[in-house]
């Protein structure tokens, strides 16, 4: 056989073995998938005094305050926890595709309005911040809002290269205000239950967000149109208190973690969710909107066994 058939031959042969492993399309996993086999490294936990317990019938809904975001409005916050301001009040509103609010349903009376203690009673607007110094992890996908969105810490952002904010997705926790822009005090808070209303994105001071229990806000009875405020002080949902972890002894604490957003398993949970694959997706969208992204957390013994 000469060296020219030989060569030919082998490589026919060669050319009939399955492909190797390597060189075979990776296969898809979904987003727990990849969270299940994520390493410690990729979690943090949230510092204990930008963590609020909120409790209410049914369980507790745990709050991440954003600083870096509101300073003047999150220390506000802070104060009026410390001093048992929300302990005893309510959620007084419910509107349906939109938001809860709660504070005290009294405070526009100035002869029922609870005391605000030593927190200040005039705050700037903090509607956003300078882009620059802030750890921003951009996202690729277009956003009818901004520029650019994408995660800075725990926290969805928008923006425009030279300010960034927070913005107004499922589970986010802003500070109530009037027609004036410094009217927000941080006493009365709403959270987002509905599609996202990005529209108030640098209108209103944002200082947060849920982080878990959000089943407990939006499955509330809704309010009347047009607003969704009770009429009937018993339709109200009582807050037996709102607290600071930092005020609470470690063992009191709930245990509890959260995907960094700066991390390789958030950025492939993301791309499984922007390009599912599976039995029942048969076109893969190519696109992930920055609400539609869900912030991992994990609490109790899943914290303890990792």
């Amino acid at each position: 056989m000469t060296l020219r058939r030989s060569l030919l031959t082998l490589a026919l042969a060669l050319a009939s073995f399955p492909l190797l492993a390597a060189d075979a399309p990776a296969k898809y996993r979904s987003a727990q998938e990849i969270i299940d086999a994520s390493p410690a490294s990729d979690w943090h936990t949230p510092a204990p005094e930008n963590l609020l317990y909120m409790d209410v019938e049914g369980g507790r809904v745990i709050i991440e305050l954003a600083p870096e975001f509101a300073p003047e409005h999150v220390g506000n916050i802070r104060t009026l926890a410390r001093e048992g301001f929300w302990n005893g009040t309510s959620i007084y509103r419910s509107q349906d595709n939109f938001v809860v609010q709660f504070g005290d349903a009294d405070a526009d009376d100035a002869a029922k309005a609870k005391s605000m203690g030593s927190a200040r009673t005039h705050l700037p607007a903090e509607f956003q911040r300078p882009a620059e110094g802030l750890d921003f992890t951009a996202l690729p996908d277009r956003d009818g809002w901004a520029a650019q969105t994408g995660f800075a810490g725990d926290f969805a952002v928008g923006s425009d290269g030279q300010h960034s904010w927070l913005t107004h997705c499922y589970g986010t926790l802003g500070a109530g205000r009037n027609n004036e822009e410094d009217s927000s005090l941080g006493a009365e808070l709403y959270v987002v239950i509905g599609q996202s209303p990005r529209q108030l994105d640098r209108n209103i001071t944002l200082v947060g967000r849920v982080l878990k229990g959000m089943e407990l806000l939006s499955a509330i009875q809704r309010g009347p149109e047009p607003m969704g405020f009770y009429d009937e002080a018993s339709q109200r949902t009582p807050i037996t208190a709102i607290t600071l972890a930092s005020e609470l002894p470690a063992g009191q604490r709930v245990p509890l973690q959260v995907l960094r957003t700066d991390s390789k398993t958030f950025a492939d949970t993301v791309e499984a969710r922007r390009n599912r694959v599976d039995g029942f997706y048969k076109r893969a969208a190519g696109h992930i909107d920055l609400c539609n992204i869900p912030l991992p957390v994990r609490t109790g013994a899943a914290v303890k066994s990792h």
